[in-house]
C-alpha cells in the first residue's frame, strides 16, 4: 500500500522511474522494484520513515505518505461462518466472507505519531478506494488513529469499492460495507458515504440480504467481464443516513477498468463533499459527541 501510495502521487505517471516503481521480478517473488527499493532503503537507512521519503523524492510525489504504525504486526481475520485465519494473504483469499479483522502482535502496538498529526491536522479525510477488511480497516486497527479522526475538525468521507472482492468481500452490499466499518470503531465518525451506481435510487429497491457466491452478478463496464457491484438500494441508503452519514450515490466506473474508480469522477465528487462539508454542520460527528454525553448522564444517574 506503501508502494502504491507513492506510485500514486508520483508527478509524472509517464516517468520510465514511476512506470518502472510498479515493475514486478518474477525470480523475487513476484515482488515490485518499488517494494524491493522500499526494503533495501530501510536496511540501508536503518528507518522506514526515511526509506519512504527518499521514495518519494525519487518520484517527486505530490504529498505525503505515512505508515500508520512501525511496530510489526500480524492481520488475522474472522468469517461470517466463524473461520480464524492469519494473516493478510489468507484473509484476502477466503473462500467466506470477512466478518471482522484484527491485529496481533508480540508487544502493544503503538501508532506513527507524525501519522497521527497529519490526520489531527487535516482539512479532510478520506478512507478509500482500497480492500476493505485488508487495506482500510487495518489502518484504523492501529491504537489512536480512530481517536486523531474523532479529534479532527476535518469532514471525513468513506468511498465504498465499486464490485465485491471475491476473497474477502463477496456478496456485501453497500450497506454491509458501511457496517464492516462502524463494526471497528467508525460508528458516528463517516461523514459522507460515496457509493458507486449507475441507477437512481427509488423508494422500494429493496432491502439488503445475504447471497452466496453465485447468487449475485452484474455488468460494469464496456469490457463484457461478469462483476459483482457493490448494491445499494433506496432502503439501505436510508438506513445509513439515519446513523449519520450523507449517501452520495453517482457513476463512478472508469470505462477502461470496470472494477476501478473513475480518478476524474472520484474527483468531481470529491469537491461537492468539500462544498458540502463547508457549508452544512457535521451531524454523524455532532450526534456521537451528544449520543456519550446522554450516555454518561445516564450512568451518573444510575449511581
Amino acid at each position: 500500500d506503501i508502494r502504491k501510495c507513492l506510485v500514486a502521487m508520483a508527478a509524472d505517471e509517464d516517468d520510465p522511474l514511476t512506470k518502472a516503481f510498479k515493475y514486478r521480478f518474477s525470480f523475487a517473488r513476484n515482488h515490485t522494484l518499488g517494494n524491493l527499493m522500499l526494503s533495501a532503503l530501510e536496511e540501508s537507512t536503518g528507518s522506514f520513515p526515511e526509506a519512504i521519503d527518499i521514495c518519494s523524492r525519487l518520484l517527486n510525489a505530490r504529498g505525503r505518505v505515512f505508515p500508520s504504525t512501525l511496530d510489526e504486526v500480524r492481520l488475522c481475520a474472522a468469517t461470517w461462518n466463524g473461520c480464524k485465519l492469519d494473516g493478510q494473504a489468507k484473509a484476502s483469499h477466503s473462500d467466506s466472507t470477512l466478518y471482522r479483522v484484527w491485529l496481533e502482535s508480540a508487544a502493544p502496538v503503538r501508532a506513527y505519531e507524525p501519522a497521527l498529526d497529519a490526520i489531527r491536522e487535516a482539512d479532510f479525510i478520506v478512507l478509500g478506494p482500497g480492500s476493505l477488511f485488508t487495506s482500510i480497516l487495518p489502518n484504523l486497527l492501529v491504537p489512536g488513529v480512530i481517536d486523531a479522526i474523532r479529534d479532527s475538525r476535518a469532514a471525513t468521507l468513506f468511498v465504498c469499492s465499486l464490485a465485491d472482492q471475491q476473497g474477502e468481500t463477496r456478496g456485501m452490499t453497500a450497506l454491509e460495507h458501511y457496517g464492516a466499518l462502524c463494526r471497528h470503531g467508525m460508528e458516528g465518525l463517516v461523514d459522507y458515504m460515496l457509493v458507486h451506481s449507475v441507477d437512481s435510487l427509488h423508494p422500494g429497491d429493496g432491502a439488503c440480504e445475504r447471497v452466496d457466491l453465485d447468487a449475485r452478478s452484474g455488468q460494469i463496464g464496456v469490457h463484457g467481464e461478469e462483476i459483482r457491484p457493490v448494491r445499494i438500494s433506496c432502503d439501505d441508503a436510508d438506513r445509513i443516513q439515519s446513523r449519520g452519514t450523507v449517501v452520495m450515490v453517482r457513476d463512478l466506473v472508469d470505462p477502461d477498468r470496470p472494477t476501478w474508480h473513475d480518478p476524474i469522477a472520484l474527483r468531481n465528487a470529491f469537491r461537492t463533499v468539500l462544498r458540502l462539508s463547508r457549508t452544512q454542520p457535521r451531524f454523524a460527528r455532532d450526534r456521537e459527541v451528544e449520543r456519550r454525553a446522554a450516555d454518561m448522564v445516564k450512568v451518573r444517574t444510575r449511581e
